[in-house]
């Protein structure tokens, strides 16, 4: 499946969006200089179209396998995860004390989409070290960083955090795994873990697991679980990976797509762990790992989502069928007004998407360099708009691309499905998409509902600045009063609108980039493609307000019997 790196809309997105110059102009990113980041682009973008992409289909046809307790990863695999290790993207913005670019996360950001788009099982695996990688620097001690973050930062080790357990989803407070003081500064951690990305491979010398687990003193509940670090081989004086801990994988999941991304169930039997963090303190530390992959996560949803598109995109321009009014014979089915109206949503919705995803990136790299705390809450505020909106875009949108092939959408050997069944799992992972939303109107709007204002100031000056901004304009109007009526209802009334107004929130945020696209870019395509998503897609935004203000009285009217009568 051909993919095209869109590195030039990275660079408009930059320079005219989201405001990549204000990262820049800071000094600990002074070196992010525009040429700087069109090169890393540049190559990451050569490098995912001719050595990824070619891997995609590989991947879906010869997944990964468990033979005699060692994962075989899919053909190609080792090779391309080599050329994303030797290019550094595993650590892009690491510290350069450990080896890292200390590029800002918009750069990875980026990267992180190309990647995805062209093989998102193999992506995985060094979005969880980048996660790793952050959790670490942030609260490991010195001993810990000083061994395992240049093999992290170099690609030679990779990463993977562990939370889930059978009986403890999201609710992470129930896990049972059990760390024991060993009395040497070690822990014996012990429990099973499920749905572990890239629990194990055969193309990295070591792999690295974050794992929660319960000290003996840790009380019930989230509050009372703390974070080790616990290696597959235990590091030998030299630093190289010496003997197996006492962990192994299970099984292997048999999932609905992501077939080349081995995910694991494990089982730890006294395993060699360390501490990470101070002891009860482990979900602060892993909640820096999981921010990290909230974002990356959403990123996730928008490369497949590009993905699907030009896969859709490609097929309508040589496939003929029908009789088309622009064509007195048979054109492609590019001329059919239905066809035309997918591929024209299809592409907003995906602009959109990508452009918040960059947003957030900017909003966290301004705020690690200046310690801005509005900024700090932008990008909170941000952080599960950009996961739902992301994920559900890649889901939508590849779905769609289905659609525009027709039955041939439907049959396997086109591609198109496998989009669908690989974005599937990311609405899911890293917090469900309705947590996020849960997270949005409770959590981040402990503030009284500030932060949401302050974007909702943004975006209507936007609107006011232009002159096709009158729908957006209403619709800040309105999502603005149903921020007031939200912070002033019961919490569960909340939640029941939360799903919809997350998704208005960001068809608001959708307009906004697309009027500052158009404004940059007057006349062009930008400023069509600005105006359909105002007329087409952002009235789906008064139905979703609708929504909200209903609260949660009527989704209690059927009494659980009544479900099944």
């Amino acid at each position: 499946m051909p993919y095209r790196a869109p590195v030039s809309e990275f660079a408009f997105l930059m320079d005219h969006v989201v405001g990549m110059d204000r990262v820049a102009a800071t000094e600990k990113f002074a070196e992010a200089t525009p040429d700087t980041v069109q090169a890393v682009l540049t190559e990451a973008g050569k490098m995912a179209e001719e050595v990824l992409a070619p891997l995609n289909r590989t991947g879906d046809l010869q997944p990964a396998r468990l033979e005699n307790g060692v994962v075989r990863t899919s053909p190609g695999f080792a090779g391309g995860y080599r050329a994303i290790a030797e290019g550094g993207y595993v650590a892009i913005s690491a510290d350069p004390e450990y080896g890292g670019l200390g590029l800002p996360m918009s750069v990875t950001t980026a990267v992180n989409e190309m990647i995805a788009s062209a093989c998102l099982s193999l992506q995985l695996n060094p979005l969880m070290t980048q996660g790793q990688i952050e959790a670490l620097e942030n609260h490991a001690s010195d001993e810990i960083k000083e061994l395992y973050l240049p093999k992290l930062v170099s690609g030679e080790w990779c990463g993977t955090m562990n939370l889930t357990e059978p009986q403890a989803g999201s609710d992470v407070g129930a896990l049972r795994s059990r760390a024991e003081p060993k009395g040497d500064g070690t822990y014996a951690v012990s429990g099973q873990k499920i749905y572990i990305s890239w629990g194990d491979n055969d193309f990295t010398e070591n792999v690295v697991h974050l794992v929660l687990a319960r000290l003996p003193d840790g009380g019930p509940g989230t509050k009372g679980i703390s974070l080790f670090l616990v290696p597959r081989n235990l590091p030998n004086a030299d630093g190289s990976a010496g003997v197996g801990n006492s962990l192994k994988v299970v099984s292997l999941e048999h999932k609905l797509g992501l077939h080349g991304s081995p995910t694991a169930v494990m089982q730890y039997d006294g395993a060699t762990g360390w501490l990470v963090g101070e002891p009860h303190e482990g979900m602060a530390a892993m909640f820096t790992m999981m921010n990290n992959a909230r974002l990356g996560v959403g990123v996730q949803g928008v490369g497949i989502a590009e993905a699907a598109y030009q896969h859709a995109l490609n097929y309508a321009l040589e496939r003929k069928q029908g009789r088309v009014p622009t064509d007195e014979g048979f054109g492609t089915i590019l001329d059919h007004a239905d066809v035309r109206r997918m591929l024209t949503g299809m592409k907003a919705e995906v602009f959109a998407a990508r452009a918040l995803t960059l947003d957030l990136a900017v909003s966290i790299d301004l705020a690690h360099a200046t310690g801005d705390a509005d900024m700090t809450a932008r990008a909170a505020f941000l952080t599960p708009i950009c996961k739902a909106y992301g994920t559900d875009t890649g889901i939508a949108v590849a779905d769609m691309g289905i659609q525009v092939h027709g039955g041939m959408g439907f049959v396997e050997e086109t591609g198109a499905a496998q989009y669908l069944r690989d974005v599937r799992v990311t609405a899911i992972y890293e917090g469900t998409n309705g947590i996020q939303a849960m997270d949005l109107v409770g959590r981040k709007m402990m503030d009284g509902g500030s932060a949401a204002k302050a974007l909702l100031a943004e975006i209507a000056a936007t609107a006011s600045a232009s002159d096709i901004g009158g729908p957006l304009t209403d619709a800040v109007a309105a999502l603005g009063e149903a921020t007031d009526m939200l912070t002033g209802m019961e919490m569960n009334d909340r939640f029941a609108g939360s799903v919809p107004y997350l998704r208005a929130f960001a068809l608001a945020l959708g307009g906004h980039y697309h009027l500052k696209a158009a404004m940059a870019e007057s006349g062009g395509v930008r400023a069509k493609l600005a105006e359909s998503f105002l007329l087409r897609q952002l009235p789906e935004l008064h139905s979703l307000l609708a929504q909200v203000r209903l609260g949660a009285e009527d989704l209690y009217a059927l009494r659980d019997d009544d479900f099944a009568a």
